[in-house]
């Protein structure tokens, strides 16, 4: 085979199996990511660029976990933990994973409604028909046609990456920030510490863990196409912290610069924005917003129907039709008509049920880290595929390194 031919292969290999890793990793950008990532540049400009690499490591590490596991026992992380530690513990998971995921819901509607009250469009019409259409979009495709709606939705997040460049940020100290540590002085304040724990703590989420095992397992990914789909994972967690990179220098460039340190919804950056950096910005950075919003609002509902039916034994699938999956199907409908109802009622505390909702975050994704590595280390399980002594190392130090900070985040919310 020709050198040429060599690398068609496995472009065409890369392409079959491109979707998981890239949807998985940029649906972490929602409205929540983009409120915190937001906020620290607001409120501490360039300083905080440094996060970006550990996070991408981080990222790379735990979601590449999922995918070997997903490729080579074909079953979902949820399956996997009832077979392997019982109903009981995985019962009392899925109800604390529930609790989470419906309030990042709520936060994605709270979003979709915030950016399109930004175009003059109430909440009463835009969230309502919003939540229509996601339905429609998942109750009635299948996995193929879903997956292709929600790369396209991945690739409309070079919105941020455009509002970025519009902003005028000074390149040369976003770039030196992004690959020095902070000095020491700032570690004497306790909102920077915080900020970089809510920063590094946005990315990786308990759900993402569950979702992406999930698709892995029902695109029909296997241990032949595993080499691409880690591909798929590494290139998704790039993109998705380039954006996230782009969004922290935009709110730096703009509204740090111009006095402006608090952000309370993340519909506040773009309308700050429009008379700093013009109309161009303002209009995708509330383009960008509504994007993230409708898509995870999409995934969200999606992600925690399929744990659930894994987790207690009930048929789940895309591919599956309404009356062979009924549970699947009646379940994801009542979160996403839950999620949307609690955005319009008036004067809900949107604020505090999200910040409810990331407490129980930090509780919960140190233990499915742990459930994660012994899973995976497994040799019953996993065969040759288990994690190299190397790649133990890098693993727990990453769950070691989450659950300090899950910690940290829980002990600060407790005392304030």
């Amino acid at each position: 085979m020709t050198e040429a031919r060599r690398w068609r292969t496995r472009i065409i290999l890369f392409l079959a199996v491109l979707g998981p890793g890239f949807i998985t990793a940029n649906v972490d950008n929602d409205a929540g990511g983009i409120l915190t990532y937001s906020q620290a540049g607001a409120q501490f400009g360039y300083t905080l660029l440094w996060t970006m690499i550990p996070i991408t490591l981080a990222l790379i590490v735990v979601q590449e976990m999922c995918a070997r596991m997903g490729a080579v026992t074909g079953k979902g992380l949820s399956d996997l933990i009832r077979e392997e530690f019982g109903l009981r513990l995985t019962f009392v998971m899925m109800v604390l994973l529930v609790i989470v995921n419906f309030g990042n819901v709520i936060t994605e509607f709270s979003g979709i409604a915030g950016s399109m009250q930004l175009f003059h469009i109430t909440k009463y019409a835009s969230v309502p028909i919003c939540a229509f259409l996601v339905w429609v979009l998942v109750v009635k495709g299948d996995y193929k046609s879903v997956e292709k709606i929600f790369l396209v939705a991945s690739c409309f997040y070079i919105a941020y990456i455009a509002a970025g460049v519009l902003s005028r940020p000074d390149w040369h100290l976003s770039l030196l920030e992004t690959v020095k540590l902070p000095q020491r002085a700032v570690w004497s304040d306790k909102t920077y510490i915080y900020m970089t724990v809510g920063v590094i703590g946005t990315t990786i989420a308990p759900w993402m863990q569950f979702y992406l095992q999930s698709s892995i397992v029902e695109k029909g990914i296997g241990v032949r196409q595993y080499k691409a789909s880690r591909l798929d994972v590494i290139v998704g967690s790039f993109f998705t912290d380039i954006v996230a990179w782009f969004i922290i220098i935009a709110c730096a460039a703009t509204l740090y610069v111009h006095g402006i340190r608090n952000i309370v919804d993340p519909a506040d950056a773009a309308g700050a924005m429009k008379p700093l950096a013009g109309d161009y910005a303002f209009i995708l950075f509330a383009a960008g917003l509504f994007n993230a919003s409708l898509f995870a609002a999409s995934i969200l509902p999606l992600s925690t129907a399929y744990t659930v039916c894994e987790g207690l034994g009930f048929e789940s699938g895309l591919d599956k039709s309404f009356r062979e999956a009924k549970f699947f199907y009646w379940f994801y409908s009542l979160l996403l008509a839950a999620g949307a109802a609690v955005v319009l009622i008036p004067n809900f505390p949107l604020v505090k049920f999200s910040i409810l909702s990331q407490v129980l975050n930090g509780v919960l994704l140190p233990i499915v880290l742990v459930f994660m590595l012994q899973l995976i280390n497994k040799y019953e399980l996993m065969g040759e595929h288990t994690n190299s002594r190397f790649f133990n190392i890098v693993a727990w130090l990453t769950a070691a390194v989450v659950t300090g900070l899950s910690l940290v985040w829980l002990w600060g919310i407790v005392r304030g």
